[in-house]
């Protein structure tokens, strides 16, 4: 299996990211399949531990749900990772000593963190890894240590599998974290 290409980012931290925010350091890579991103979900899930809060954006189809499905593998939690479109959001208990996977999709969602409480976030947050899809202006209020990854791709009819994923530590956990262990 094909490991993905990497352009890495500034190593220190890149100085705040909003207000009280912390230091946050980037990393960019460069993913060609489906597999890769899978892939990069399984490395992002070693860096994970509960009470960290993943921020997953991009375009429809550009590849949030399958980085999301690799990070559940190496989790090792219970149920396929698949789109939480319709019901908002999926726990998935781990099968082992690890955190349990909560998956939410916020497309759909308008009211920012106040509809968000109605998910109990912030009770799940100690004891689980979140991953939010189209959660950026929803959730950021939940923790001052967040991960950004945004996945971009080449839109309108075009059967590029190429995506550029730029993964962001924000606040003082992830300014410990060497997040271009994920470039490898």
């Amino acid at each position: 299996m094909e490991a993905p290409a990497a352009a890495q980012g500034p190593a220190e931290p890149s100085g705040p990211s909003g207000p009280s925010a912390g230091p946050s350091s980037d990393v960019e890579i460069t993913v060609t399949s489906p597999e890769q991103m899978r892939e990069l979900g399984r490395r992002l899930a070693k860096l994970l531990r509960a009470g960290d809060l993943v921020m997953l954006s991009g375009e429809l189809g550009a590849g949030k749900t399958t980085l999301t499905r690799g990070l559940g593998e190496s989790l090792g939690v219970r149920g396929a990772v698949t789109s939480p479109t319709f019901v908002i959001a999926r726990v998935h208990p781990s099968l082992g000593d690890g955190p349990p996977l909560v998956h939410v999709d916020a497309y759909r969602l308008s009211g920012g963190l106040d509809e968000m409480e109605d998910l109990d976030l912030d009770v799940s947050l100690s004891d689980s890894v979140i991953v939010v899809e189209w959660g950026e202006g929803k959730v950021e209020e939940l923790t001052e240590d967040r991960l950004r990854v945004r996945i971009d791709r080449a839109v309108g009819d075009t059967t590029d599998e190429v995506r550029h994923v730029t993964v962001t530590g924000v606040g003082e956990r992830w300014a410990r974290t060497d997040v271009t262990v994920l470039t490898g």
